[in-house]
């Protein structure tokens, strides 16, 4: 029996760039500008998840990315693409089925990264398929998510606590960054978050507002033109 490629909702930034680049740190990573049907937007890779990085920047380069579509859109949650099936399907085929090539293993840094508007984070199985948590060898998606008081984020943060180091804390400015900001700190430390965007935002705010059906593809398709590594 196939099963969805999907993401499992549990009860695309992080703490040392954000300070890093605030100081005046020039930003030298690689970049990944994505024009689609809905606008362009950027993504920048972070160099501390390098298969990821890496196995991204293979398939922009390779050209996967160009006609795939976002077939799955969950408005106040987020936005995912990289099904190779998406590329010729026909209008209301469910999608997410398939991956291009090999599973990658999991590369979690939290709380460094986290699940703040805007990660770019890698698709998997859930936990009782793929108990080593191993993200899909192309499918993303980008995180929208909503602002939550600190009284609906306790718990969540209570749960998160697990997937911590030992003896680590959050940090106080991963929990103000979810009040104000946003995003879905219920998938944080479960799933790999190798970059986030940088330019473009609204593109995705825009995306995650499309009409679905029931499987949450796009009525109207929102599909990659090009997929272009930045000064390649």
């Amino acid at each position: 029996m196939k099963r969805l490629l999907t993401l499992f909702i549990l009860f695309a930034m992080t703490c040392t760039s954000i300070a890093a680049f605030a100081a005046g740190a020039k930003d030298t990573r690689q970049r990944v500008r994505f024009e689609t049907t809905a606008g362009t937007f950027v993504v920048a890779l972070y160099d501390d998840t390098p298969i990821h990085r890496d196995n991204f920047l293979r398939l922009v380069r390779s050209g996967f990315y160009d006609g795939i579509l976002f077939h799955r859109v969950i408005e106040g949650f987020m936005v995912q693409a990289g099904d190779p099936d998406s590329r010729q399907a026909k209008p209301g085929q469910r999608l997410g089925e398939k991956s291009e090539g090999e599973t990658l293993p999991a590369e979690i840094r939290y709380p460094g990264h986290y699940h703040l508007r805007g990660a770019l984070a890698a698709a998997r199985l859930g936990d009782g398929l793929n108990p080593e948590r191993r993200s899909s060898g192309s499918q993303f998606y980008i995180v929208w998510g909503e602002r939550m008081s600190q009284r609906i984020l306790a718990p969540i943060f209570e749960y998160d606590a697990q997937f911590l180091p030992e003896g680590e804390e959050l940090p106080s400015s991963v929990r103000t960054d979810y009040e104000t900001l946003g995003g879905s700190p219920h998938l944080d430390g479960q799933y790999t978050v190798f970059g986030e965007v940088v330019e473009g935002l609204k593109v995705i705010k825009k995306m995650q507002k499309a009409d679905t059906d029931a499987n949450d593809r796009p009525v109207t398709d929102i599909r990659i033109l090009k997929a272009t590594v930045v000064d390649d």
